[in-house]
């Protein structure tokens, strides 16, 4: 779990730390989206995780690395009100440098605490109490999503680790409770299996009736 966050985690700072300025500006795989907000989006994900491992909780876990996420069917628009947050405060960085040091900052931080993390642990997050390997073990998926965004229009950019990408699609298969076809890889599973592209007419007649069922979009 904590390896796993760790590969992910560290994977993911990389290939921010590797672009280039011109890039902050071009559009990510998040609908509504600039590469720079979703930048932004990590910097608070991190604080999260500080947040979240910091937080002991003393009652039994509520949910575990699957039952974390909830899902919809419905595709993010970029109109969410948080979202539009995000927007504006990515745009107030400016200086692309200031939002690249500011997210190995406090990336930095969250990557040191799960290393350190009891995996036992029980900590406390919207409400609800998981144990801190189930924890991280569900932002594996999260980073590794959010690495497909990344790089969704930078095709010189490293694509995440193939160790995470697997872990991924077997907890988005958990989450929701479906096996997605072997003969899809890992990357168009979670493509597909959380609506971030459409399948094409052969991936249709792969996925059966798995395809009336798409997209998982998880929040």
């Amino acid at each position: 779990m904590a390896d796993s966050f760790s590969l992910s985690w560290s994977a993911l700072l990389a290939a921010v730390a590797d672009l280039a300025d011109g890039d902050f500006g071009r559009p990510s795989g998040c609908a509504g989206w600039l590469v720079r907000d979703l930048v932004c989006h990590l910097v608070i994900d991190a604080q999260d995780v500080l947040i979240t491992l910091a937080t002991p909780a003393g009652t039994a876990p509520t949910r575990d690395a699957a039952t974390y996420w909830t899902v919809t069917h419905t595709p993010p628009t970029g109109e969410d009100p948080l979202d539009a947050l995000t927007v504006r405060l990515a745009a107030a960085y400016q200086d692309p440098a200031l939002l690249r040091f500011h997210l190995d900052d406090v990336g930095s931080a969250a990557g040191r605490a799960a290393r350190l993390a009891d995996p036992a642990a029980r900590v406390g997050t919207q409400g609800e109490v998981l144990t801190a390997g189930d924890y991280l073990s569900a932002y594996v998926l999260e980073w590794t999503l959010h690495h497909l965004d990344l790089t969704a229009h930078l095709p010189d950019a490293p694509p995440p680790p193939p160790e995470t990408r697997a872990e991924a699609r077997a907890l988005l298969e958990r989450i929701t409770g479906e096996p997605f076809p072997a003969a899809l890889s890992d990357t168009d599973a979670l493509l597909l299996g959380t609506g971030r592209r459409a399948p094409t007419p052969a991936e249709r007649t792969v996925l059966g009736a798995l395809a009336a069922r798409l997209p998982f979009v998880l929040g």
